[in-house]
């Protein structure tokens, strides 16, 4: 037995998100059922990131502890030959004894690219949020840089049970052309963090929310009009970082 790591891409778009789940199309589903038809018996895989049904990931890493006869390339080519062309495994490894995708992260990137101009183009379509309507970049970048703390995230979250504090190492805004690009890392998220720090920024861009106003959503601790969530298709995890 020995632990390996993958590190994968995929589009989001027609999977029901990351975890497996009964009679519904899921990353984790996925990779499991290619295992399987490897090695005949089921192998339990780790993700470092539990991604929504609709997110995408250029840099997610997976985990499992198995007895393969291959390895390598030669194990990234096998599972790509048997994976749909949604999912692609960039990498397949050894790693240290007890090593476990989500547990042993130490932070993650999430990027969300929202495309800022009347029209778009439908070869983006399923990567970016299109906001044809006018954003103040300003107003964006100084709300972004507010979420980079270590706090209670109950008011940009769905969140119910996991302890509410996540530390957001960095949280900031870039112009690219006709995009707008908001990057965060952190060592956790909760569920629809990300999208609900974007919706607050949407709203600090169109004028609805003032920026200093997110430290009052802090203090609050509960999700409110002023913190929608954007939609899945803008969000990407790029990369885990161990």
């Amino acid at each position: 037995m020995r632990v390996t790591k993958l590190v994968l891409s995929y589009d989001g778009t027609d999977f029901c998100g990351w975890q497996r789940q009964p009679d519904k199309r899921t990353v984790q589903g996925v990779i499991e059922k290619a295992l399987a038809k490897l090695c005949g018996k089921r192998i339990a895989v780790a993700g470092a990131g539990r991604t929504d049904a609709g997110v995408h990931a250029q840099g997610q890493v997976a985990s499992f502890e198995a007895a393969l006869r291959l390895q390598g390339d030669a194990l990234r080519r096998a599972l790509n030959a048997l994976l749909p062309g949604d999912v692609r495994i960039l990498s397949a490894g050894s790693a240290p004894p007890g090593f476990h995708a989500r547990r042993s992260a130490r932070s993650k990137v999430y990027r969300y690219r929202i495309l800022n101009s009347p029209r778009i183009s439908p070869f983006l379509l399923r990567y970016v949020l299109h906001w044809p309507g006018p954003l103040d970049l300003e107003r964006m970048a100084d709300g972004a840089e507010r979420f980079k703390r270590e706090a209670d995230f109950s008011a940009f979250s769905s969140n119910r049970l996991l302890y509410p504090v996540r530390r957001v190492r960095r949280s900031e805004i870039q112009k690219r052309g006709s995009q707008i690009i908001f990057t965060i890392e952190a060592d956790g998220f909760l569920r629809y963090m990300v999208r609900t720090i974007v919706g607050t920024l949407i709203e600090a861009g169109r004028g609805k929310v003032e920026p200093r106003a997110i430290e009052d959503l802090f203090a609050g601790r509960k999700r409110t009009l002023k913190s929608p969530t954007a939609p899945a298709r803008g969000l990407c995890l790029v990369k885990v970082v161990y």
